[in-house]
């Protein structure tokens, strides 16, 4: 599958993002918790999330473009998309139980079981998974609607009486108290939202690129707008909604943030970035591994000393120091796999050689 530059610096953007959220939320004092630095770093790490989600739709709809050209058979593409949100999903529990090793002897047994954002994109590539069944225009189609209806749903799910329901079935499902940060409902949305979006980016022709983004951050900014003017109106269609957790406006004001982000990588990356090597870029074709370390050791028993007791010059340090840590292991990671490719091409480089030679010896003799 071909690589988009821009799709590994967005990945990369949501990286950074990610890791100064994780960190202050981890590091910062709390009485410095009601500080405008604390909030603002808080604020601008709700993205993160979003982003990967709709990165991660993104590649699904890639991958369900390419496979539907050698998979004539509907329902074989769609178990395929299926079996690779299962293997996500095995992800994120072993992720889960890794985190919670790693945070011996502070570790919390309901850590493992806890609905991370690789859960919810598990559970979320699995249920747009049936949009591999149809063909390029529906799929799109099918990605977006499906993803509209889930985020006007939420608030109706939200307060349905859940009391008798298993609590883990509630935590995948709607906002909980406390857990289940990142529910179906909503959070499957910006899935749905990058489904139709690398279905759209798949089927552009390169030509026509420059194009499609200019549309991409018009319309971006134009959702924006509209979802902030309706959200402020005096009056709502839900009995009761919570803005930060169940709004249909919410999820649309960070659905056109994410197509003005996916515009603005593509400009950078083609204009003005060059072919020249990316620290950003670089964090995000490792962006899994960058996350599984990071939260490790932000939050196990590595950063447990100087949880909750530093300042905020502090922690923007700490951040920083992270951050090119991260980069570093990354760097070094993509120089490992360069390495050992280099040597596994080279040895059958010279198995061929030498079947060559053999070969010819055998002709000669014969």
């Amino acid at each position: 599958m071909k690589r988009f530059p821009f799709l590994d610096w967005m990945r990369g953007f949501a990286c950074i993002v990610m890791i100064q959220c994780h960190t202050f939320n981890a590091f910062v004092r709390l009485d410095l918790r009601e500080s405008s630095s604390y909030i603002f770093s808080q604020f601008v790490g709700g993205m993160a999330a979003p982003l990967f989600l709709f990165m991660a739709g993104m590649t699904s709809g890639f991958q369900m473009e390419s496979l539907e050209r050698r998979e004539p058979s509907s329902l074989r593409r769609w178990l395929i998309s299926l079996r690779r949100a299962g293997y996500i999903l095995g992800i994120a529990f072993l992720f889960r139980i890794t985190n919670y090793l790693g945070s011996m002897p502070h570790a919390n047994p309901a850590e493992i079981t806890r609905v991370d954002i690789l859960n919810c994109m598990g559970i979320a590539l699995a249920v747009f998974s049936a949009a591999a069944v149809f063909g390029s225009a529906d799929r799109a189609r099918f990605a977006l609607v499906t993803a509209l209806a889930i985020a006007v749903a939420t608030p109706v799910m939200a307060h349905l009486p859940w009391d008798g329901a298993p609590r883990l079935l509630r935590e995948y499902l709607v906002p909980a108290a406390g857990r289940g940060q990142f529910p179906l409902f909503p959070c499957a949305s910006y899935v749905g939202f990058g489904v139709a979006a690398g279905v759209l980016v798949k089927r552009t022709a390169a030509h026509r690129f420059d194009r499609l983004m200019l549309w991409t951050l018009l319309i971006g900014l134009v959702v924006v707008y509209a979802a902030q003017y309706v959200s402020n109106l005096p009056f709502s269609l839900y009995r009761e909604v919570n803005f930060w957790t169940e709004s249909p406006g919410l999820v649309l004001i960070r659905g056109g943030i994410l197509l003005a982000i996916m515009a603005g990588s593509y400009l950078w990356t083609q204009y003005f970035a060059g072919p020249a090597w990316s620290w950003v870029q670089c964090m995000g074709k490792n962006s899994l591994m960058v996350y599984w370390v990071h939260v490790v050791m932000v939050y196990g028993a590595l950063g447990q000393p100087i949880k909750r007791t530093m300042s905020v010059p502090a922690v923007v340090l700490v951040t920083l120091l992270l951050t090119a840590l991260m980069v570093a292991m990354s760097a070094a990671w993509f120089r490992w796999k360069s390495r050992k490719n280099g040597g596994k091409r080279a040895s059958q480089d010279r198995a061929g050689l030498a079947s060559a030679r053999e070969n010819e010896t055998v002709l000669q003799t014969r």
